[in-house]
């Protein structure tokens, strides 16, 4: 490799960093997540609640500036809240927000984050599951006119 394309690459991935994803250019196939920053901040916060930015910066490949950001976002948007203990900071999930995107308009995060955060949390409880017999994924809405299949009315 000649010192002209070791110095691009170099710069490559410098702003590759500086824009707050940290992945390195030989991550072919790598240009874009299912998720957002925000999505997998909420979710490794919902997995382990007394992380700290360091920690989740590793985890989700963002830079601790950019998940601070994030981690301000997601208060204000009322997805979390933070509290001190001494010197540390515990978040609380609140898994009965809504999601933002039109697409989504209605669902709660909650099952969402029981999905990818783990079962062990158990916000199933606040946000229960339809039953096998609906056919509906765990989250999802019934399709318009569609019959909940319980006793009408229901």
């Amino acid at each position: 490799m000649g010192l002209f394309s070791r110095v691009r690459s170099r710069a490559f991935h410098l702003a590759r960093v500086e824009s707050g994803h940290m992945s390195s250019p030989e991550d072919h196939g790598r240009s874009w997540t299912l998720l957002t920053g925000h999505g997998h901040v909420l979710v490794e916060i919902a997995r382990n609640p007394q992380a700290r930015i360091r920690d989740i910066a590793v985890v989700v490949d963002l830079t601790e500036r950019t998940v601070q950001a994030i981690v301000t976002d997601l208060e204000a948007a009322g997805y979390l809240t933070r509290t001190r203990a001494g010197r540390r900071t515990r978040y609380t999930v609140n898994p009965d927000s809504l999601f933002r995107h039109s697409a989504q308009e209605g669902l709660r995060v909650g099952p969402f984050l029981d999905l990818l955060a783990g079962a062990d949390k158990a916000w199933s409880a606040v946000a229960p599951l339809p039953s096998a017999e609906s056919g509906q994924p765990p989250g999802s809405r019934p399709a318009p006119g569609a019959s909940s299949g319980g006793p009408p009315g229901t």
